[in-house]
């Protein structure tokens, strides 16, 4: 049963990894609600390859020297900054402008600005500084072991095994496929979606942008 439970548990960990709110979901709802699914799944595979980018980063060390490095971090962090306030323009002058439902993104347009908002987010390195090199270093996690000794041995995940590393990446690509899909869904039954999707992450991207520009001054200069 080890193997089944290693799995599942990647592929919630990875879904965990995907949903949270922030400025890559901004971008796929954005997207979605927008362009449609096909164009939200884009945006969705652009942080899903940033996130492969930076575990390959983790197994060669890089990710480590980025994190050591203040100057390169603060940098990283200013021109993420500089990219969500770039993109919540970009966001804004849409709903401004206004769209409609049969309105196309340019081809690849969200998978570039998803991509370069992930490879430039400070915090996806330092997931993969923490969590990430747990994942990666072989051992074994009894996850219920803590509630209570009587649970222990019923859900064991191992660590450091590609089954692991498979489902995460898997819970990603779910995320990838079905947030975008149940956006779609919404926005089927609600005229206003569009619009205030695009609204709404306009704001997030904002907000964001003003919040890494103020972390990057602090590495910097602090």
């Amino acid at each position: 049963m080890t193997d089944p439970v290693t799995f599942v548990a990647g592929v919630v960990f990875g879904i965990a990894l995907a949903a949270p709110p922030g400025p890559m979901n901004a971008v796929i709802a954005d997207e979605s609600v927008t362009h449609g699914w096909l164009s939200g799944v884009r945006a969705g595979l652009g942080a899903m390859v940033a996130d492969i980018c930076f575990f390959v980063g983790a197994l060669l060390g890089v990710v480590a020297i980025v994190e050591r490095i203040a100057l390169l971090r603060g940098v990283m962090v200013g021109v993420g900054g500089l990219l969500m306030l770039y993109f919540a323009y970009d966001t804004a002058n849409e709903f401004r402008d206004g769209f409609t439902d049969d309105t196309e993104s340019e081809t690849g347009r969200g998978f570039r600005r998803a991509f370069a908002l992930a490879i430039t987010n400070p915090y996806q390195i330092l997931f993969w500084l923490t969590a990430g090199v747990a994942l990666l270093n072989p051992g074994t996690v009894d996850v219920l072991e803590p509630l209570s000794a009587s649970l222990s041995g019923l859900f064991v995940v191992h660590t450091g095994t590609p089954l692991l590393l498979v489902g995460l990446f898997a819970g990603v690509a779910l995320w990838v496929v079905g947030f975008p899909a149940t956006l779609i869904a919404a926005k089927n039954r609600i005229d206003a979606m569009a619009p205030l999707t695009a609204a709404v992450s306009a704001l997030v991207l904002a907000g964001f942008g003003v919040y890494f520009l103020t972390d990057a001054i602090g590495i910097l200069f602090g």
